[in-house]
């Protein structure tokens, strides 16, 4: 029998600065970027009522309220990363858990986070079981 998968995505923004460490280059010293991130969720079921998985709405409010935590902010002073360098993959890792955290037991999991530093420049992270 095959199962289906139901998939939504969202974007959102936020600005921050950040100096990679152990890194040789220019990105070693403070710099900004304007990331754009990509949520990615999942689930198998839809509602009776609306016939949806999740409502845009409750998805965006949950990745904001993530993003809030990092908006504006010096990436290096997070706790989180404060022993892990502010890279985009660390980024999009950190973000996946944080929404998995605010989406125990909701319909929606989360599938996968990309973290964008420019248009041309993206960092995925999804785990496997």
């Amino acid at each position: 029998m095959r199962r289906g998968v139901f998939r939504l995505s969202i974007t959102d923004e936020f600005s921050s600065s950040h100096c990679l460490r152990n890194y040789d280059g220019p990105c070693e010293a403070l710099h900004g970027h304007n990331f754009v991130v990509e949520a990615v969720f999942q689930g198998e079921r839809l509602t009776h009522d609306t016939e949806m998985l999740m409502d845009f709405k409750d998805l965006k409010g949950f990745l904001k309220q993530v993003l809030d935590k990092l908006d504006h902010t010096h990436l290096n002073n997070v706790p989180y990363f404060q022993r892990r360098n502010p890279t985009a993959e660390n980024l999009a890792r950190y973000i996946y858990w944080e929404l998995g955290r605010l989406l125990e037991g909701l319909p929606a999991g989360i599938h996968e986070v990309s973290v964008f530093e420019k248009s041309t420049s993206k960092a995925t992270y999804s785990e496997v079981s």
